[in-house]
């Protein structure tokens, strides 16, 4: 993982003041922030060698851990398998990353290994590499189902075929392709078989699309391509083993890295956040569901102002108060979430047995979150398995179960995580969890007869229950005895659902259905529901008509999943009973409703309105709250003219957004004019929700805004003109920029107004040195050729005082532009001699490093090379740094970029956290090469107006018109797309490339230890 930094040139003197009470914050209760853990008194070399692995890691106490492989037998392995015979199947990712990170690369490709245990001691002494190929190159996902192996890649997802059993692939066939996220942790991750004979899988939000081997786009449930007009971000998918019938499950998800499928059908797996805003989160993932990553309606990302946003940043990160959002299971802060599994084993302890565990790269864990039924959800709480509690390098990358119920870890090992970051290329281990002493044996099961195979198909290995199942589904009729006999003979309710979905392909479908259905235990009638969604309604109302009654609101909250695009009187009946049954108090429930209710909200809520229901209950306001027809609004109206407190009527406003209607904007000016008079802050939010095209062609409408203005704060003032463009408030902004109110932000939307860059101009001759400054310091960040020429000519204009005309020098490279500018000019010798070291110095702070050097060269013999030399990476490791001092070289160096408790600017990853997701190796590499990892959400990109300004940051959020790209400093840059040439992403990071070497190396051992104290609480 790479955290980006920049001290970017602020020459205000409040600069000085900033840093002083920054400082001042930290300096208090220094002793809680900052010290560090050592591994005994092994040096850094020491801690990395395989005879102390297990040093480094702390188990659950009524367990062990061993190592079962190490390097040199592999290296880099991302994910893990185990087949019906105990082996461990193994993809590498050697060649990560190579064009961000400048690693080497084995030019005959990545490797799938097998690892086997021959002697019986525990550990791995044979290894055979099953495939090798140039085109293998980091693979994220490998799944062993007999003689088939499936290999997640983006673009592809491969199956390769031992046809005859020698542990060598024969043929390889491409299964999908088309999927985005080609060297990328957001691509395409591991399939993993359900116990309904099916495949499960996902990818994180570089995926975008599926195609078939034949490079069609592949169809959805609703026979819709599956891609970006339909779906967004990360999405998780059900398909049979052959790769038809390709359902969506679930989407908008940031990159759910592995899916997990419990016995009963249910469906879980976790989901990363935007580094540094300790938002991962653990999903039970309701079918078809929307899981908040974007804006449901707008596209436009977390951070995006908007109505009755959430307080907490964790839960602002997934839309959490949006109508339309499933709820979050859990959120565990800051991370890099990996793999996971549902154990359903029994050799662990009772409180990991059918629970998930999960790998968090991040802060080096393992890790079960037992789940408790809570109303129509779940809650859920955190018990550590494994934890690298002193070794940072512990990275465990994926979990998997082996045919004895023992777990295996894979373990990256490395210095960082994500950001398409590799510090070490050399190392990965895989360790076994089991009770101690418990030997490694795996007994080979007969599936000779269908009563063995069902033994089989109740192991906790998910390779020999596919065998089983795909043994039972040969036999046909001839199994149907044995596994009648399992459903209803087996007091572990979890074996009982398996024979359940074996059932389901026999000829007794339809009577275990039934007796599924009226099963006393509430998880198998909820399975009964996901089986019986899959047939025509016609098959199942009737059924459907007794859970409607159920008294356990999980499994009409299945029900209600299962309505979901049934255009059907009955079942819009049907789904009225269920919203009539809503407590006003269950989230869960409610989004259920939503799934169910969707594109076809009219016929769903007249329904739900003809029944005996109460207008002012929490219930009623929630369901239309939920709605998404032109029917809530004269409901959601009424809550808006009721003398409830806006605090309480934020959600409705926001409501508005989801509801197609072209009835909002006069109904919201008419409420505004009339039950809000006198209600400023209840109008302001209002008029928010007004289309733009509306207030600009209804005199009415303009007319309420311009009431407003006078009203407002600042920054709601330049919102509104900026959105409404309201060049008519020219003069007001041009006297916000000349008392530096607001200046920046002021100056970016006057040249955005009709006639404000002609007013800016005006000013600049005519205004006093005080006003020409302020105007100075509010455009040099815009880099317009408007701006460009202005402090050009300021420079150059010996009418002015020379410290306007220096300060416009200091100026002209404090943007994208402006620094291409100043290499224009200084190489055309177009910069007076005595201006040449001012108008360099402009470009001293920008991330790139070429502009830094050629500026720098025509200073001549002025210039003095005080780059820093510093020792080897081993050598600093072994130097102890002062993490008092560091603070103080962190408010210098990098607070212009990064917060640290939420003091500092907020543009590149917040580093609160960052000391349990990096060691010290991974934070001297990510300064001295912040290039060699950028993390994903944080990538350079350059966008270029079709009118020819260029500017460089980082895209906070982008839908098809607009796009809000933060800018070194902190400051925000809307645009158009309409009016944008090209948007570009950059190979290189934001931070600077160099910056380690303006500072010492004392400095730079003073802040990593800083860093490192920057734990999770």
């Amino acid at each position: 993982m790479n955290w980006t930094s920049s001290k970017k040139p602020f020459l205000l003197t409040a600069l000085s003041l900033f840093a002083l009470l920054f400082a001042s914050s930290f300096y208090k209760n220094q002793s809680s922030r900052w010290g560090q853990v050592l591994l005994d008194s092994l040096t850094e070399s020491q801690k990395r060698q395989t005879e102390n692995a297990l040093k480094g890691l702390k188990i659950h106490p009524e367990l062990e851990i061993t190592l079962f492989a190490s390097e040199p037998m592999l290296q880099n392995p991302t994910n893990i398998d185990v087949d019906a015979q105990g082996r461990i199947w193994v993809v590498e990712a050697y060649n990560y990353r190579p064009n961000i990170n400048g690693n080497p690369t084995n030019p005959q490709g990545d490797r799938v290994l097998i690892l086997e245990d021959t002697n019986g001691d525990g550990k791995a002494d044979s290894r055979k590499i099953f495939y090798q190929s140039p085109e293998l190159n980091a693979p994220l996902g490998i799944a062993v189902l007999d003689s088939m192996v499936i290999v997640s890649q983006s673009p592809y997802i491969w199956k390769m075929f031992d046809d005859n059993r020698d542990g060598k692939a024969d043929r390889k066939e491409v299964m999908f392709q088309g999927i985005g996220g080609e060297q990328h942790d957001h691509g395409a991750h591991a399939f993993t078989f359900g116990p309904d004979g099916k495949l499960y899988f996902n990818f994180g939000n570089e995926g975008g699309q599926l195609l078939d081997a034949q490079g069609k786009a592949v169809l959805d449930q609703d026979g819709d391509p599956i891609g970006p007009k339909k779906y967004k971000q990360g999405m998780v998918f059900r398909c049979n083993v052959d790769g038809s019938q390709v359902e969506v499950l679930g989407h908008n998800f940031r990159n759910n890295y592995e899916v997990a499928v419990d016995s009963y059908g249910g469906l879980w797996q976790s989901d990363n956040d935007d580094d540094g805003n300790k938002g991962v989160r653990i999903n039970f993932v309701m079918e078809h569901g929307n899981y908040g990553y974007r804006d449901e309606m707008s596209d436009a990302g977390w951070s995006a102002n908007r109505t009755n946003i959430e307080p907490e940043i964790p839960r602002r990160h997934w839309h959490l108060n949006d109508p339309g959002v499933v709820p979050n299971l859990l959120q565990t802060g800051s991370g890099s979430p990996t793999g996971m599994i549902l154990y359903e084993g029994n050799l662990l302890p009772k409180a990991f047995q059918n629970q998930m565990i999960h790998c968090d790269a991040g802060p080096n864990v393992v890790r079960s979150y037992p789940v408790k039924a809570q109303g129509a959800g779940f809650e859920a709480s955190v018990l550590p398995l494994v934890e690298g509690v002193n070794d940072q390098w512990f990275r465990p990358a994926d979990v998997t179960t082996a045919p004895d119920g023992s777990v295996f870890i894979a373990d990256w090992y490395d210095p960082g995580v994500g950001g398409h970051q590799a510090g070490d290329q050399t190392k990965g281990r895989i360790y076994r969890v089991a009770p101690k002493g418990h030997a490694y044996q795996v007994k080979a099961m007969p599936i000779n007869t269908p009563e063995n195979a069902i033994l089989a198909l109740e192991n906790p290995n998910l390779a020999q229950r596919y065998l089983a199942f795909k043994k039972l589904m040969s036999w046909g009729k001839s199994a149907e005895a044995a596994l009648e006999k399992s459903y209803q003979n087996n007091s572990n309710p979890r074996m009982k659902a398996r024979a359940f979905w074996a059932l389901m392909k026999t000829s007794q479908a339809q009577k275990y259905l039934h007796l599924a259905a009226k099963d006393g235990l509430a998880d198998i009638r909820m399975m009964a529901i996901r089986q019986a969604k899959r047939a025509p309604f016609s098959q199942w109302k009737d059924w459907a008509a007794v859970w409607v009654k159920d008294e356990n609101p999980q499994v009409r909250r299945e029900l209600a999943i299962a309505l979901r695009h049934i255009n059907d009187t009955q079942a819009d009946a049907l789904w009225a009973q269920l919203a009539q049954q809503h407590t006003g108090q269950d989230r869960w429930y409610l989004e259920a409703l939503g799934i169910g209710a969707d594109g076809l909200w009219n016929s769903r809520l007249n329904a739900y309105l003809a029944l005996s229901v109460n207008p002012s209950s929490a219930a009623f306001q929630d369901v239309v709250w939920r709605s998404r027809t032109e029917n809530a609004l004269p409901y959601i109206f009424t809550v808006l003219k009721s003398n409830q407190a806006l605090a309480q009527k934020l959600r409705y406003f926001r409501a508005l957004d989801f509801i197609p209607s072209d009835k909002k904007s006069s109904m919201l000016i008419d409420l505004i004019s009339t039950n809000f008079q006198g209600q400023t802050e209840a109008q302001l939010i209002g008029l928010r929700h007004i289309n733009p095209t509306f207030i600009a062609s209804n005199a009415d409408a303009k007319k309420v805004l311009r009431d407003l203005l006078p009203k407002t704060s600042e920054v709601e003032y330049l919102e509104l003109v900026e959105k409404y463009e309201l060049a008519e408030e020219k003069d007001k902004i041009l006297h916000m920029i000349l008392t530096g109110k607001q200046s920046r932000k002021a100056g970016s939307i006057m040249y955005k107004l009709n006639g404000g860059a002609a007013l800016i101009a005006k000013t600049f001759q005519t205004g006093n040195e005080d006003q020409q400054k302020a105007i100075v310091e509010s455009i040099r960040w815009i880099g317009q050729p408007s701006t460009l020429s202005l402090l050009y000519d300021a420079m150059n204009q010996k009418n002015l005082s020379m410290s306007i005309r220096k300060e416009a020098a200091r100026s002209l490279g404090n943007s994208a532009n402006g620094e291409n500018y100043v290499l224009d000019i200084l190489k055309n010798k177009k910069v007076n001699a005595e201006f040449i070291p001012s108008v360099v110095e402009s470009v001293s702070r920008t991330w790139r490093k070429a502009v830094r050097m050629e500026a720098n060269s025509y200073l001549g013999g002025n210039i003095q090379n005080t780059k820093t030399k510093h020792p080897d990476l081993n050598t600093l490791l072994g130097q102890k740094g002062n993490a008092q001092a560091g603070i103080k070289v962190f408010v210098d160096q990098c607070s212009m970029c990064h917060q640290v408790y939420q003091e500092g600017i907020d543009f590149g990853p917040k580093l609160t956290e960052i000391g349990s997701k990096l060691s010290k190796d991974g934070m001297f590499v990510s300064i001295i090469h912040p290039n060699a990892g950028i993390n994903f959400g944080f990538e350079t990109y350059e966008i270029l107006t079709k009118s020819g300004e260029t500017y460089q940051g980082i895209i906070s959020s982008k839908n098809e018109t607009d796009i809000i790209l933060k800018l070194p400093g902190g400051m925000v840059q809307n645009f158009k797309t309409s009016a944008l040439k090209s948007v570009k992403q950059l190979p290189n990071s934001m931070m600077p490339e160099g910056l380690a070497d303006a500072m010492s190396t004392t400095d730079l051992v003073n802040l990593v230890e800083y860093l490192t104290t920057l734990k999770k609480k």
